[in-house]
């Protein structure tokens, strides 16, 4: 079996190279929130233009999360599921801060459910981005979290636990769609 870290960076590397980019990837074997583990791979900006950055992010980390989805569905593809990994692209600090916004954001939602009683909606979220936002407020007690809507406009609700939804479409098959990345 191969090393799925070492064709991770051979794959970003390569993309990178196609680009006109010559950047080193680095790589860090991580827990993921949602208890599994998780690759990161890092682009290093040392030999990147700040123009160059920028367009690798793209504008609310449109283009890297895009580079993230291909990585996930390429390098995962024709493996069973339980042999399947899931890497995150970062590059300047743009996931650690961007974390750090969805922590503080899953916090204040938490706060707001527990204190209405009233679900609360999170939209502008990329399936990504949902996916973390479930595995943190999956930490707190008395909370459920699902998805609603379709893209480009399905949205994070967050709702007291063993309350009606107010849409009755909303189903754990709405969850499982977030986390093919």
């Amino acid at each position: 079996m191969s090393n799925p870290i070492e064709e991770g960076v051979n794959w970003l590397t390569e993309l990178l190279t196609l680009q006109g980019m010559n950047a080193e990837v680095k790589s860090e074997a991580r827990n993921g929130d949602l208890g599994d583990d998780s690759y990161w791979l890092t682009i290093e900006t040392d030999s990147l233009s700040e123009a160059q950055v920028e367009a690798l992010i793209g504008e609310r980390g449109q283009v890297l999360d895009s580079m993230q989805y291909l990585a996930n569905a390429t390098l995962n593809m024709g493996r069973a599921e339980d042999e399947q990994h899931a890497y995150t692209l970062e590059i300047s600090g743009y996931r650690q801060q961007r974390q750090g916004e969805l922590k503080t954001m899953a916090d204040e939602a938490a706060e707001q459910v527990k204190a209405s009683g009233e679900e609360y909606e999170m939209k502008g979220l990329s399936s990504a981005e949902r996916r973390q936002l479930h595995g943190l407020l999956g930490e707190y007690e008395g909370l459920e979290t699902f998805s609603r809507g379709r893209e480009p406009e399905r949205h994070l609700v967050v709702k007291l636990a063993g309350t009606d939804s107010e849409d009755d479409t909303a189903n754990d098959d709405d969850i499982a769609s977030d986390d093919d990345e």
